[in-house]
């Protein structure tokens, strides 16, 4: 019996040091698309043996027709691998704008009540490389700080994703060698009954880039990705730092904020925003840019407008928050 391709051997290498340490339970997100069942068979076989219970959530979005059958598909091909349990979360995400946000908010909220009923320490998705240098030119398309361009973080919460050091290429090889059958997201696919920003990038953009910079380029992208993630991150103490000093009882010192890095400043004055009430997701650079205008360029300017209803002002050398008058 022949041993493991060299792309499922590293892709279960990838999943060996990403298991949390047992006795544990963990899940792996399943689309029954190649990254994500790669990442199921990996699974499977990492945890025999190792004292780990691994699972499976198959979520259902409802948006395309014949969407239960591929997820009872998926769910049937977890089974095979060993995994349980395997559970199917379906509900309905109605056509219309930011669906495809929409349907991401809803998938991470089934996937955290299927962690929770199931006491998982763990949930394993299956974004890879390709995904990371995806997200690193979208944000650089769209003017994004570090925060951004540090893209997807390895983990976050019960969150990890083994497999971005793993190229797309590899998911699907592994699958052909375990014979797996894959769908093909018409969602991933330019020009699709959903038009996708990130599969027309996937699909012109970055062949494009390889044509022209090689396939380096990719690995670059992905690799600036962890760069700006360790930049972001040390910037992150150091604003947890000075908010400590700048904000009390909700009220933001501008004395002292004004001699702060422009970096640091502004990352207080978003986490200062936030916990006034506004929503981190509508929260822009222009809101941002608008608050820090009053401690690094004031002169006397009137409130700036928040979204969900509030307004900043300075007063008596401290930025304060109160509710939009109409």
């Amino acid at each position: 019996m022949s041993g493991p391709s060299s792309a499922e051997a590293a892709i279960r290498v990838a999943v060996r040091r990403a298991l949390p340490d047992p006795p544990a339970v963990v899940l792996v997100a399943c689309s029954g698309g190649p990254d994500s069942l790669a990442l199921a068979a990996a699974t499977a076989f990492e945890a025999r043996g190792r004292g780990i219970r691994a699972g499976a959530v198959v979520v259902d979005h409802g948006i395309q027709p014949g969407s239960d059958a591929v997820a009872r598909l998926a769910a049937d091909q977890c089974r095979a691998l060993g995994l349980g349990p395997v559970m199917i979360k379906s509900f309905v995400i109605e056509a219309g704008p930011n669906l495809e946000a929409r349907a991401r908010d809803a998938r991470y909220e089934a996937l955290g009540e299927a962690a929770g009923e199931l006491g998982a320490a763990a949930v394993l998705l299956g974004h890879t490389l390709d995904d990371q240098a995806e997200s690193v030119l979208l944000a650089l398309a769209r003017g994004s700080g570090s925060r951004a361009l540090s893209a997807i973080p390895p983990r976050r919460g019960v969150y990890r994703r083994p497999l971005l050091a793993i190229r797309r290429a590899e998911t699907i090889e592994a699958c052909e060698e375990a014979g797996l059958v894959v769908w093909d997201d018409p969602m991933n696919r330019p020009g699709g009954p959903h038009r996708s920003l990130r599969a027309e990038v996937r699909a012109t953009v970055i062949p494009v880039l390889v044509e022209v910079l090689g396939d380096g380029a990719v690995l670059g992208l992905a690799r600036s990705a962890e760069l700006a993630r360790a930049d972001s991150e040390a910037l992150d103490r150091l604003a947890e730092d000075a908010e400590v000093r700048a904000v009390i009882g909700g009220e933001v010192l501008v004395a002292q904020l004004e001699h702060e890095l422009s970096a640091v400043r502004r990352r207080v004055l978003r986490r200062a925003a936030v916990a006034w009430g506004a929503g981190p997701g509508s929260l822009t650079v222009r809101h941002i840019d608008a608050l820090d205008s009053l401690i690094s360029d004031w002169h006397g300017q009137g409130p700036v407008s928040l979204p969900d209803g509030i307004d900043a002002v300075r007063t008596c050398g401290k930025l304060v928050a109160r509710p939009r008058v109409r």
